[in-house]
């Protein structure tokens, strides 16, 4: 029941105040504050709904009125906290300019597809005014969006006797400790699974068995459940230097793969000013969101394993299974479908990840955090899903220059803010969607706007790293480039001359004051000259 928001065409003080009923518009007068958790659960059922505006400060009965807010004045880390607990995109924008009160209206996008998102493990709805969880009907028909779930299907003659105690108890605790809900702690094993859905009066799911099986109960059911881990001091072929093979249950193997990589985990270090700070090769939260990955998403009705191969600087996990269909590599990021729906929610359920199948965001984030290559897809086709996670530092200047940023700034930044900055560093162009997220981080002060379409990190990170010449040879190519078009113009203009105003046409993105402090500099090296004052001034090319 894919949805489709309208609320992206409501983007004046004029078009909220007449902004029609309906599920993807939510006012709030919150004159002076308004409680976070329930901020929480509308922007969640407004994902749920499609997307949609919770709006604050203007009234929902019609006439709508404003009344102002001063709920949540610093909206950059409200947003942050809701993102990291929803996963999915939000905006904000704050009127003041034109109106005698604050609006503050977060913008939040739709669900992924086939996946309802939650808040606290409740996928919130709404029923006119009223926030309520979200109806079986509806949840199952979020979930056929994706097509069959092969994991939630029951495996026959499968019993609870074919699973693993100490799995089941490991999810338990993880559990309770993401819920709060002491009840967990009394429930028999059956009850627990059936809590989780992974068995119902139907029987056991293959869910439960990927999870919890036995390694008896795999091998007689489902053998293509195993993950086998190698170790690889060199690119030599022939046998592994360490081979290990898993085939039992997911919570009875998680820890273990993560000890082996451990095992070898060396430490790079760097230093700034007096102090020596240590990163591991292997980042424990990326190594495990790939296993995640992997395992919530490879195909079951493929031949095959799921391998982890580990070389001394860098991790390659190959999962049975090509991508989802309609996910690629180039829109991996924001782009989810998860193709085994009841093994993602359980996961998602004791909080190894906030929402299965958005772990890939964290893995970027976190590599760009510590300079390191983004993830590799090579080899990936319609058969195979294979991620290359390169471990090596690449630039240490970049780990001076994020850790600059601060880490209160950091802590709200989105994905595409860390993409930003990594293209910004390494003087990469920005695609079209990133280039559309730029100006949040040109208001924090970590770019700067260098000319049309043009933007470069601050100048003041630059001088941290000890790279201010960078910063001046990407400004100045730009202005030198930028004053050759001013010249070019009076050259045309000829002896008629040019106004300020139509020179300002040849630079759009450059406001007045840019612009003639350029018309100066080029006035001072005597390129140019000016003849007549105020409006009627007139720039003319100087012939030497």
């Amino acid at each position: 029941m894919a949805v489709v928001s309208m609320s992206s065409e409501y983007n004046t003080v004029n078009e909220l105040l007449n902004a029609p009923e309906g599920e993807f518009f939510e006012f709030k007068e919150a004159k002076n504050n308004y409680d976070f958790s329930k901020a929480v659960k509308y922007c969640c059922a407004l994902a749920n709904c499609g997307g949609g505006k919770f709006v604050l400060g203007i009234t929902d009965k019609r006439p709508r009125k404003i009344v102002g807010s001063n709920a949540f004045l610093q909206p950059e880390a409200t947003i942050g906290r809701i993102m990291n607990m929803l996963r999915v995109r939000i905006s904000f924008q704050i009127y003041n300019d034109n109106t005698p009160s604050r609006i503050l209206v977060f913008d939040v996008a739709g669900r992924p597809l086939g996946l309802p998102v939650q808040a606290d493990g409740i996928a919130w709805w709404r029923i006119g005014e009223e926030l309520v969880p979200m109806p079986e009907s509806v949840r199952r028909e979020i979930y056929d969006e994706a097509g069959h779930d092969f994991s939630n299907d029951v495996c026959p003659g499968a019993t609870l006797s074919d699973l693993d105690e100490s799995a089941i108890n490991d999810f338990r605790v993880r559990w309770l400790k993401k819920s709060g809900n002491s009840r967990i702690t009394s429930l028999s094993a059956e009850q627990l699974l059936r809590d989780c859905e992974a068995m119902s009066d139907d029987g056991m799911t293959y869910a439960a068995l990927i999870l919890f099986g036995t390694r008896t109960a795999l091998g007689k059911y489902l053998a293509l459940s195993e993950i086998v881990f190698e170790y690889r001091a060199t690119e030599k072929s022939g046998p592994a230097d360490v081979r290990e093979n898993f085939r039992e249950g997911f919570f009875t193997c998680y820890d273990k793969i993560w000890d082996l990589v451990n095992l070898r985990n060396t430490k790079q270090s760097y230093q700034e000013g007096l102090f020596v700070f240590d990163i591991l090769t292997f980042n424990e939260r990326v190594v495990r969101e790939a296993l995640l990955n992997a395992v919530a998403h490879r195909n079951y009705q493929t031949e095959g394993s799921i391998f982890v191969v580990q070389y001394p600087d860098r991790l390659v996990i190959d999962s049975p299974g090509g991508l989802p269909s309609g996910v690629t590599v180039d829109n991996i990021i924001n782009r989810q479908k998860p193709r085994n729906r009841r093994i993602a929610e359980i996961l998602a359920l004791c909080g190894l990840v906030e929402r299965a199948g958005q772990g890939m965001n964290l893995i970027y984030e976190l590599g760009i955090r510590e300079a390191k290559s983004l993830p590799d897809f090579t080899g990936t086709d319609d058969f195979l899903v294979r991620i290359r996670l390169n471990g090596l530092v690449l630039d240490r200047r970049l780990l001076a220059f994020i850790n600059s940023i601060g880490e209160e700034r950091l802590e709200v930044f989105s994905i595409d803010d860390f993409l930003i900055i990594d293209a910004l560093f390494h003087e990469m162009p920005l695609s079209e969607n990133l280039r559309m997220r730029v100006k949040r981080l040109v208001d924090l002060g970590v770019v700067e706007h260098a000319g049309r379409n043009k933007y470069v990190l601050a100048r003041g990170l630059y001088d941290v790293t000890g790279r201010s010449g960078v910063h001046t040879r990407l400004v100045g190519l730009d202005r030198s480039y930028n004053k050759g078009l001013i010249l070019e113009h009076l050259r045309k203009s000829g002896s008629v001359g040019a106004p300020l105003r139509e020179i300002q046409q040849v630079l759009p993105s450059y406001n007045r004051g840019q612009l003639q402090v350029l018309l100066r500099e080029l006035r001072d090296e005597e390129k140019i000259r000016l003849e007549g004052k105020t409006s009627a001034a007139r720039w003319f090319l100087r012939h030497n």
